[in-house]
C-alpha cells in the first residue's frame, strides 16, 4: 500500500514494521498509531519481505531485524529508522547517515521492565526456582532439600557494571531488598547522588573480585565485546552469580559455561545470548544452575504501549519537519569506551 500524496499535512504515512510478532502484539502496536499513519508488518524475517516494504515506506520501525547497507539503500523514501529499543548494533548507522536517514532509539518503556527482570533472575537463581517448580511437578516435595543451596538477597553485594537509567533502577529495587549495591561506570556519581541512591563506586577489578552478584548493564560496542571473558570470570569470587539482561556480546559464552560447569560460579541468569535463539545443543540449556529467558526483559504490555507512543511521536516530529529525538550517535570514542568498563588504556 503506497502512501497517499496530497499535502504534507494530510498525506498518509506508511510505517514498515520489520518484526514478526503475534497477532495480539500487532494489535497493540496498531492501536497506538496516530491519525494519518498506517502500518504494515513483514510476513517473515527474510530480506525479500523487508525489501517489499522498504521501497514504499516513509518510516521504518524495527527491533531485531538486521538493517545492513543493501537494505537501507532500498529505503528511497524513508525519513526515519526508528528502533523500538536502545540496541542498534544490527543497523548500519553509517549507511543510513550516508543516505540521509536518521536512526533514532527509544529509551522510553525499557527501564522498568529490565530492572524488574534483573531482580527476577537474581531471585530465581538464588532460590532455585526452576528446580523447585520442576521437582514439585514431578511428585517430589523438597521442603528441606533445597535449603543448603538457596540464598537471600539481603546483605549480599550486588555489583552493577554500567550505571545508566536501567542500572539506577536496579539499584533502587535492590536496596529495597537490603542488598549492598556497588557500581562501575565511566561517569562517576557525585557524593550526594551516590548517597541518595545508596550505592558505592568500585573499580571493575574490585567489583568482580568482591561482589556476590555481578549484573551487566552496558551497551554493545567493539570495546565492550566480551568484557566478561575467561580472565574476568576467573576474577569473580567463587560461588558468585552473573546476570545479563543487556547484550549477549558482553560475555564470552563458552568461558561462562566452563565457569559454571566447574563450580567456580554458583549460577547465572541470562536474558540475552551470543546467538539468539541459542542452538538446540547449546550447553547452557542443560545446566541446572542457570535461569534462561528469551530476551524478554523489556517485553511487557506496559512497556510496549509506552514504546509505541514514544516511537510514533518521534515519527510525527519528522513528518512535521522537526528533528527526531534520541538519534543514535557514533560509537563511543575508544578511550571513553575502555574507561567505561575499566579495560586496559582506560581509567577505572
Amino acid at each position: 500500500m503506497a502512501p497517499t500524496h496530497t499535502t504534507e499535512s494530510t498525506r498518509t504515512w506508511l510505517v514498515a514494521y520489520l518484526e514478526v510478532v503475534s497477532p495480539d502484539t500487532l494489535e497493540i502496536v496498531r492501536s497506538r498509531l496516530p491519525p494519518g499513519f498506517v502500518l504494515q508488518a513483514v510476513s517473515d524475517y527474510s530480506d525479500e519481505a523487508a525489501l517489499q516494504l522498504l521501497g514504499q515506506a516513509d518510516f521504518v520501525l524495527v527491533a531485531t531485524h538486521p538493517l545492513p547497507a543493501d537494505l537501507i539503500s532500498a529505503a528511497h523514501n524513508v525519513r526515519l529508522i526508528q528502533h523500538q529499543g536502545v540496541g542498534y548494533d544490527r543497523t548500519d548507522v553509517d549507511a543510513a547517515r550516508a543516505a540521509g536517514i536518521p536512526v533514532a532509539l527509544c529509551p522510553e518503556g525499557t527501564t522498568i521492565g529490565v530492572a524488574e527482570h534483573t531482580l527476577l533472575l537474581i531471585l530465581a537463581v538464588y532460590r532455585q526456582l526452576l528446580r523447585a517448580d520442576a521437582s514439585l511437578r514431578a511428585g517430589e516435595w523438597l521442603q528441606f532439600g533445597l535449603r543448603a543451596g538457596s540464598h537471600e538477597l539481603a546483605g549480599k553485594c550486588l555489583g552493577l557494571v554500567g550505571f545508566g537509567r536501567i542500572g539506577r533502577e536496579v539499584a533502587r529495587r535492590a536496596r529495597a531488598f537490603d542488598a549492598v549495591v556497588w557500581y562501575h561506570d565511566l561517569l562517576r556519581l557525585t557524593a550526594a547522588e551516590a548517597q541518595a541512591l545508596g550505592v558505592s563506586y568500585r573499580s571493575l577489578e574490585s567489583l568482580l573480585a568482591e561482589a556476590d552478584i555481578v549484573s551487566l548493564h552496558l551497551p554493545s560496542t567493539p570495546q565492550t565485546y566480551h568484557v566478561i571473558d575467561e580472565d574476568a570470570l576467573a576474577r569473580m569470587r567463587r560461588g558468585s552469580i552473573l546476570i545479563n539482561t543487556a547484550r549477549g556480546s558482553l560475555v564470552d559464552q563458552p568461558a561462562l559455561v566452563a565457569a559454571l560447569q566447574s563450580g567456580h560460579l554458583g549460577g547465572a541468569g541470562l536474558d540475552v545470548f551470543a546467538e539468539e535463539p541459542p542452538a538446540p545443543g547449546d550447553p547452557l540449556l542443560s545446566l541446572p544452575n542457570v535461569v534462561l529467558t528469551p530476551h524478554v526483559a523489556a517485553g511487557t504490555r506496559d512497556a510496549l504501549i509506552t514504546k509505541m507512543d514514544a516511537a510514533f511521536a518521534n515519527m510525527q516530529r519528522v513528518a512535521r519537519g522537526e528533528p527526531p529525538v534520541h538519534v543514535a550517535a557514533e560509537s563511543l570514542r575508544d578511550e571513553d569506551a575502555q574507561a567505561a568498563v575499566g579495560l586496559p588504556g582506560g581509567a577505572s
